[in-house]
């Protein structure tokens, strides 16, 4: 998965390419880890992110826990197959995710 990270003032923009799934949802982990402190909302672009794995969403979670508490996170373009996860997961109730 590339992370293309998009830094606008206390604004971060995380935009996803691929798969966020057990190999990969360390390194985004680590990435929100480093900036989770200095940003005061966050955003996901899923224009390009092809498939979550239950440790993907584990990683989301992390993230709108920590949100929650500052500017709040949402989630953009979130295509068919990621939104029907959500949906049978109970995530959009908890999530912020918008389709594409």
């Amino acid at each position: 998965m590339e992370i293309e990270k998009i830094l606008n003032g206390k604004d971060l923009t995380l935009c996803l390419d691929g798969y966020l799934d057990t190999t990969t949802s360390p390194d985004l982990m680590r990435l929100l880890d480093e900036t989770m402190d200095s940003i005061d909302t966050l955003t996901f672009d899923f224009t390009k992110l092809e498939y979550v794995s239950s440790a993907g969403l584990r990683v989301l979670l992390t993230a709108q826990k920590a949100m929650s508490e500052k500017g709040g996170m949402k989630i953009l373009h979130v295509n068919e197959e990621i939104m029907d996860a959500l949906n049978l997961t109970g995530l959009t109730k908890i999530l912020n995710a918008q389709k594409a």
